[in-house]
């Protein structure tokens, strides 16, 4: 994803604390059944993110930071795998799909939040004014994908919506029609 200034360098303040916590964040929104990477079938959109957020970690299985600690690693930019749906009650029309952990289907690498939230430990790359990432999944030319930049906030209740897409900030394709195609590149060998 190209971005307009330098990519990552707007991260949220952080208050202290989860309710309330702002999260930054590139997404891709794909057509790819949510199935594909381990959540339960057909529920909502599937996409992949590459997010910051200070205030709280959720990717309990990595160190990002490597500083042997891997609870303190939010404000870093990591990945993760995530169902949206629609919701009224959140300000750009969209959340993070609320679940409950041992009723829904959730991957083996999901953080166990009552959210519909993987965190694969896929790095993403951060370089002058483009993000990108690398996502190992096999059989996926022809895959449907959008570009977009957002801003989500954990509810301050701490009742669902849970977390909620609260702005938009630039769409790809200008109206979320997953113009984009994954194409497999061949080698020359």
């Amino acid at each position: 994803m190209a971005v307009a200034g330098r990519a990552g360098s707007v991260k949220p303040v952080p208050i202290g604390q989860l309710a309330g916590a702002k999260v930054q964040a590139y997404v891709w929104p794909t057509n790819m059944d949510p199935a594909r990477v381990g959540f339960d079938p057909e529920s909502g959109i599937l996409a992949l993110a590459i997010t910051a957020h200070p205030d709280f970690d959720d990717t309990p299985l990595f160190d990002e930071d490597q500083d042997g600690d891997p609870a303190n690693d939010g404000a870093n930019w990591h990945s993760h795998w995530v169902v949206l749906v629609e919701d009224t009650a959140c300000g750009a029309g969209l959340k993070v799909r609320d679940v409950s952990p041992g009723r829904d289907i959730l991957p083996a690498t999901a953080p166990h939040l009552p959210i519909a939230l993987d965190s694969p430990g896929m790095s993403p790359i951060l370089d002058g004014s483009t993000a990108r990432i690398t996502v190992p999944i096999a059989d996926t030319e022809g895959v449907s994908f959008d570009a977009v930049t957002a801003e989500l906030q954990v509810n301050s209740q701490g009742e669902a919506p849970l977390l909620c897409v609260t702005g938009i900030h630039d769409v790809m394709s200008g109206d979320l029609s997953l113009p984009g195609r994954v194409i497999v590149e061949h080698s020359g060998h």
